[in-house]
């Protein structure tokens, strides 16, 4: 797989107001930069992640959403949906990220990227795109983008390549994991394998269920 980046985005200071609600801002509207961003291990110069429970961290550190995704919800709404508007920090093409296997190593310009999770559609989404029901719609269709952790720092700039450097055996995606946290619960254990991966924040917890999923299907 070779692909390409589109679009660097960050939130910078220019944070969405939540009216109402705590915390009272959200760094989800992101708009592209120009030249090279450097890339730190927990995140990409100058993105502000304000909620840290659910963003953010070391296996969240980027988010990358995909043109060919993106193109399904124009199409859906009839607006347009430039680089950034997903909350994205890399715009990708010719990446399919719904298929992207969970510990995927990328290298993008000189950052060494690895695929840890999906992304969880949440109401302050809906909000900036002022679709109340898209949290549902998002779900049902799965395209989630892929969280990144950052295995090696660098540098990354629109145009760059995506390169998948390696990939694990156990076949795992990220629209597969998604979909079985959110609908099938009973397929748990089959994310075993793929555990290690997730953010470490959520391994913990993943392990557990997928225990107790286990112990009540014996």
């Amino acid at each position: 797989m070779t692909g390409r980046v589109e679009a660097v985005c960050v939130s910078g200071a220019d944070l969405l107001p939540l009216p109402d609600k705590r915390p009272n801002r959200s760094g989800i509207r992101k708009l592209p930069v120009a030249g090279r961003v450097a890339v730190h291990e927990l995140g990409l110069d100058g993105d502000v992640q304000v909620n840290k429970k659910h963003h953010g961290g070391e296996g969240q550190a980027v988010y990358a959403y995909a043109q060919e995704d993106a193109e399904f919800w124009i199409a859906e709404l009839g607006r347009e949906l430039p680089p950034g508007r997903f909350g994205e920090n890399l715009r990708t093409s010719g990446v399919d990220l719904r298929n992207a296997v969970l510990g995927d190593r990328w290298r993008v310009g000189t950052a060494l990227l690895e695929v840890t999770a999906w992304r969880t559609p949440c109401a302050n989404f809906a909000r900036f795109w002022d679709v109340p029901d898209l949290v549902k719609r998002f779900a049902a269709h799965g395209a989630t983008g892929a969280y990144l952790r950052v295995l090696e720092t660098g540098d990354v700039g629109a145009g760059d390549e995506v390169e998948l450097v390696s990939r694990p055996d156990h076949g795992i995606t990220v629209e597969t994991a998604f979909r079985i946290v959110m609908t099938q619960k009973s397929r748990l254990p089959e994310l075993a394998p793929a555990v290690q991966y997730l953010p470490v924040k959520d391994q913990p917890k993943m392990a557990a269920k997928i225990a107790a999923r286990s112990a009540a299907a014996s």
